[in-house]
């Protein structure tokens, strides 16, 4: 569904990415991990749009999509979620999720998708006339998945939704994202959280300077040497300890 081919980026004169190729099948979750600095937020940017590639080139869906314009490429059914933090704080939860649904005209295909977010996160439509601005972070990571599902796409791009939240937060969002996929999205996971995403993922990579240093199937790396000592403080994780949702 998604192939990156020697993508190469960066701000300015500073280059980032130094030709990184990935690919993700359909209904597939795909890992792409690596600590700060090592261009997983960078690549994220070129996907969706909000940078233009210096070089290579972007399928999605069979189309290239490299250089277009974000609001064409959600179009065309691919979409970042963003962190909790940039969630609108003077706006109530379902003011939110409905900025989501800005592509989709007719008020029964908004209905639709916002009780399709409220049955992933129930938490939501308890609170959907509360102000954004009092939501716990836990919530806030909620409410962004929840939107980017608004729009109905084919993928989702998530951008570290681990971040700065407590274990148990993280497993309940792990939790509800494994039951995304499994009603048919496809996904690429950024993540510093190697051992959260493995678990959840059929496939990873690993980035470090801008380039693929190592990929594979997710239980695979898991278990291999260096993504255990670089990612996982010296420890192996056990595949049978695999998300059960």
């Amino acid at each position: 569904m998604l192939k990156t081919t020697d993508v190469t980026g960066g701000y300015g004169s500073v280059q980032i990415l130094n030709g990184v190729s990935l690919a993700v099948e359909r209904g597939k979750i795909v890992a792409l991990l690596g600590g700060n600095g090592t261009g997983k937020s960078t690549m994220l940017k070129a996907l969706s749009g909000l940078i233009k590639p210096w070089s290579g080139e972007i399928l999605f869906d069979g189309e290239r999509i490299d250089g277009m314009r974000p609001d064409l490429i959600v179009r065309r059914g691919l979409v970042q979620v963003t962190q909790g933090k940039e969630a609108y704080p003077g706006m109530t939860v379902e003011e939110n999720l409905l900025l989501g649904a800005h592509i989709r005209t007719g008020r029964a295909v908004r209905a639709r998708a916002l009780e399709r977010s409220y049955a992933y996160f129930p938490i939501l439509k308890e609170r959907r006339k509360q102000l954004t601005g009092t939501l716990s972070g836990g919530q806030l990571q909620m409410l962004c998945v929840a939107r980017g599902l608004m729009s109905e796409p084919k993928m989702m791009l998530l951008d570290e939704p681990s971040a700065a939240l407590a274990p148990q937060v993280v497993l309940d969002i792990f939790r509800a994202v494994a039951r995304i996929c499994r009603d048919g999205m496809t996904l690429l996971l950024v993540e510093q959280n190697v051992r959260m995403a493995l678990l959840l993922a059929d496939y990873g990579y690993v980035i470090k300077d801008g380039v693929i240093h190592l990929e594979g199937p997710a239980e695979t790396l898991i278990s291999d040497e260096a993504v255990r000592l670089s990612y996982l403080g010296g420890t192996v994780a056990d595949r049978d300890r695999k998300l059960s949702m």
